[in-house]
């Protein structure tokens, strides 16, 4: 690759899910005190963005429907929201435990070669920590 073409390359550096939720303050409470992760910005009390390392995620406040509430519920087992590797899942497992997170999915090894455990936030949406196994 050329210097020119170099500088011409884009480099994603991060993303972030937004996740609709119906209280804002509830919602980033819950990723602060019981998932770990830092309240970035807050903005007019409808709009936060929180991170924990290079997971980033933003909330808007937004209350879901009750059709969208029931499709949730009929369907969630078979989706994620969000996939997060991890390096040190068992720890990260312990620790989200010990703060009283939801735990959807206990930790365990997957047939696909990874170590994960699933956490529910305060807006029934799943989160999979993921850690890849080492053979």
């Amino acid at each position: 690759m050329t210097t020119s073409n170099a500088q011409r390359t884009a480099h994603l550096q991060a993303i972030a899910p937004q996740f609709l939720v119906d209280d804002l303050e509830k919602a980033t409470a819950y990723y602060r005190d019981r998932l770990g992760f830092a309240v970035d910005f807050t903005y007019e009390s409808f709009y936060a963005g929180v991170s924990r390392g290079g997971a980033l995620i933003h909330l808007k406040c937004a209350p879901k429907t009750v059709g969208d509430r029931a499709h949730r519920r009929e369907h969630e087992h078979e989706h994620l929201d969000a996939y997060v590797a991890v390096a040190g899942v068992q720890a990260l497992y312990q620790e989200l435990q010990s703060r009283g997170a939801r735990i959807a999915k206990p930790l365990g090894p997957r047939p696909w070669g990874h170590t994960d455990f699933y956490v529910e936030d305060a807006d029934r949406y799943i989160l999979c920590f993921s850690e890849e196994m080492v053979a």
